[in-house]
């Protein structure tokens, strides 16, 4: 039923015209993997590579994001990749490294609203830019109508457009990183950076980033592979999972001291305990007791 699901929305996000980016990018780059998958990766949006093929994370960063995938043991077959954005924003390099003509000026700003520019073909090299709030709102159902197709335990949000997407933007991946989040889509979120950043740090600098980035991804995979992770139903808008509580500790309702039905319970197991028909205890502001009623069965 999800893949079914996921077939009809990438048919139909082919024609989508939600925002101005359709018009300079190839072709729509919907997510693609597993149709139940327990991992749902989040990216930014497509990059070069992946708007030429029609797949996401296919180029250099999707390259490190499979290796880091492995190191953390997690079979990238076995998750669901998307972006937030399914178009590519970008702009041309020589545009960026000499100055313009009025024409080209004129051409930049039809750039800015997302209409493409007369004899600006594909075959030059193309720098991605930064989708804007308002486009990243524009393709928003999309990634929500593949999440609750997929049903996924966790999502990982990868770099910072993707992380804001589903948790706002005052959300900040440097605060909240690495560590399980509630989220009202079914699955706790653990935002992490994009891949591409550790491609663009100093090469001497990669190595421990990478390794950092294998860690987040481990602490999603052990999150995904919990028996309580999931929740309900996709979209339930609850919040998501609280972590399983060691065995013994007190739950959030309780701290009151075992009942006499319990430890009666313990005492004889094959027998059924009579209900617990002592009067309750309600304490006042004061500190006070005082007997309240209890409804008997």
């Amino acid at each position: 039923m999800a893949a079914r699901s996921l077939n009809v929305l990438r048919e139909q996000a082919r024609g989508c015209r939600n925002c101005p980016l359709w018009a300079r990018a190839t072709q729509t780059v919907f997510g693609e993997g597993a149709a139940h998958a327990a991992i749902l990766l989040v990216g930014e949006q497509p990059g070069d590579q992946e708007d030429r093929q029609g797949r996401p994370f296919v180029g250099p960063a999707g390259h490190l994001l499979e290796t880091a995938l492995a190191r953390a043991g997690i079979d990238r077959r076995q998750t669901y990749v998307t972006n937030a954005v399914k178009h590519f924003k970008w702009v041309a390099a020589d545009q960026l490294r000499r100055p313009r003509s009025a024409a080209e000026s004129a051409g930049r700003k039809q750039q800015a609203k997302g209409h493409a520019v007369p004899g600006e073909g594909r075959g030059k090299r193309r720098i991605h830019q930064k989708p804007s709030t308002t486009e990243v709102r524009a393709c928003q159902p999309w990634l929500l109508a593949e999440i609750e197709a997929v049903g996924p335990r966790v999502i990982v949000c990868l770099g910072a457009t993707a992380a804001q997407s589903l948790l706002g933007g005052g959300f900040r991946v440097t605060q909240g990183r690495g560590q399980p989040l509630p989220s009202p889509y079914g699955a706790p979120i653990v935002a992490t950076v994009h891949p591409a950043s550790i491609l663009r740090g100093a090469p001497d600098e990669r190595e421990a980033a990478l390794a950092r980035f294998v860690g987040d991804l481990r602490a999603a995979a052990d999150l995904a592979g919990a028996p309580s992770v999931r929740s309900s139903g996709p979209l339930d808008r609850r919040p998501a999972i609280r972590p399983a509580r060691p065995e013994g500790e007190a739950g959030p309702t309780s701290g009151a001291k075992t009942t006499r039905v319990d430890e009666d319970r313990k005492r004889r197991p094959g027998v059924a305990s009579r209900p617990d028909r002592r009067p309750a205890i309600k304490r006042t502001a004061n500190g006070n007791g005082r007997l309240a009623r209890r409804a008997l069965p």
